[in-house]
């Protein structure tokens, strides 16, 4: 496919990496350092110019092009620059947005704006964090197949009973699939005798029950999540909150501005909004910050809430998830101290990602910075998969592949080697990054 970027900043950047081996790839920047970095660092054609200009668009022949992806920091600017686009051909377009009331007013008229798929880069993190929340001791947490598949990864600490035991000894859950082990230089795709190290992060897919039993094992001590205090009234702060709302939960909400935090106050009716620093000590000893289950940390800026969160831990909060704006500082926010760091920025490239498969897949989480994919399919006839045993099909998929669950009709169904796939199935399965492609080209 050819494929035109707008901005070539770290949502740019990182798509076009991922795309450049096996896509024609176009990026526009107007900032020459920028286009120079891109020039020098990915192996795709990089042009200096405003993405919202006719003339610009028509240098990427973006009338031959397949998808453009409007990716810069500026909201208006991708929104325009998807419907000038849509004047010189029709390329499937995607806007990024952070600003959320784009992203009601497109979803209220589908296609609107010359945009064919709005990303809202702020639901997105908010959903995250909810996810990561639901799920203590989880550094990650996905749902495919309507719900009824999860995938989280866990970080194994010391103290876990299953460290040390291998995985044949770990599974002891029905509808469970170790998928694979992240190792600092090793994706291991792990047999019954792969003993799990502490340090190890473990990637599982199951049914939610079954991920959440696990969950229980790897840290007996989490315990469950009632207490929720977000520090920072933002946007991303006040989304996080509406969605625990949704889902039952009272959390707390802390804001310095005294009308922001009236007016959010007026917005989350299952939320108690504080008017107060979320970085003063004594006021969160007086919140009984020691009794929090978890802290979420979505201030503006990065410092304030790597502050927040370190503060909130220091000062016996048991968990802290932290927004991070950048992709490079999130894992120093974990080497720290936050336990999750979650970054906008990639949960938007993730998003953006399962448009840009040649045979698009029905969803896609990105594993660790794209060392890996989980990815959901509906098997058609073509597909390797199709009416065959697993323990036959598996041979004429790449190494590096693992079929985590399959859904029929709406069931839950166990893969074991007898079980043979369906047309018309969902499939969730891990797949290395190094064989993506080789991978989603036979399922």
């Amino acid at each position: 496919m050819r494929i035109v970027i707008v901005g070539a900043g770290e949502v740019g950047s990182s798509i076009a990496k991922s795309l450049c081996d096996t896509h024609e790839v176009v990026v526009v920047d107007n900032d020459p350092e920028r286009v120079e970095s891109v020039t020098y660092n990915i192996d795709v054609l990089a042009i200096e110019g405003d993405g919202v200009t006719l003339s610009t668009l028509a240098e990427t022949d973006v009338a031959e092009a397949d998808i453009l992806i409007a990716s810069t920091d500026d909201d208006e600017t991708n929104i325009i620059t998807c419907g000038t686009a849509k004047t010189l051909g029709d390329p499937f377009t995607i806007a990024r947005v952070r600003d959320t009331k784009f992203l009601d007013t497109w979803q209220q008229a589908e296609g609107a704006l010359g945009v064919d798929f709005m990303v809202g880069t702020t639901l997105l993190a908010a959903r995250s964090v909810v996810r990561v929340i639901g799920l203590p001791s989880a550094r990650d947490v996905d749902t495919f197949a309507g719900g009824r598949v999860q995938m989280a990864e866990f970080e194994i600490p010391p103290d876990s009973p299953v460290a040390g035991q291998t995985v044949q000894e770990a599974d002891r859950f029905e509808s469970l699939t170790f998928a694979a082990i992240l190792r600092p230089d090793d994706v291991v795709i792990p047999s019954g005798q792969t003993r799990i190290e502490a340090g190890d992060e473990v990637v599982v897919i199951g049914s939610e029950s079954s991920v959440q039993a696990l969950a229980a094992e790897v840290s007996p001590h989490a315990g469950t999540v009632d207490d929720i205090l977000i520090v920072g009234g933002t946007d991303i702060g006040y989304q996080i909150a509406k969605l625990l709302g949704e889902q039952g939960l009272t959390p707390r909400l802390v804001e310095r501005d005294h009308d922001r935090a009236r007016e959010l106050a007026e917005l989350l009716p299952n939320t108690t909004v504080l008017e107060s620093d979320g970085t003063d000590r004594d006021f969160l000893e007086r919140e009984h910050i020691s009794e929090v289950d978890t802290v979420v940390s979505a201030l503006n800026r990065n410092e304030r809430n790597l502050l927040a969160s370190l503060l909130a831990k220091r000062l016996g909060a048991e968990r802290a998830v932290a927004i991070v704006g950048e992709m490079e500082y999130v894992d120093l926010f974990e080497a720290v101290g936050v336990d999750v760091a979650i970054n906008p920025r990639e949960a938007t490239a993730e998003e953006i990602t399962r448009f840009t498969r040649e045979r698009r897949a029905e969803n896609v989480a990105l594993i660790e910075n794209d060392r890996a994919e989980v990815i959901e399919i509906e098997v058609d006839e073509d597909s390797v998969l199709a009416g065959k045993p697993i323990q036959e099909s598996v041979v004429d998929l790449p190494d590096g592949v693992v079929i985590g669950a399959i859904t029929r009709n709406g069931d839950f169904v166990i893969p074991r080697g007898g079980t043979v796939v369906e047309p018309g199935d969902t499939a969730v399965l891990f797949v290395d990054a190094d064989v993506v492609e080789e991978a989603t080209a036979v399922l």
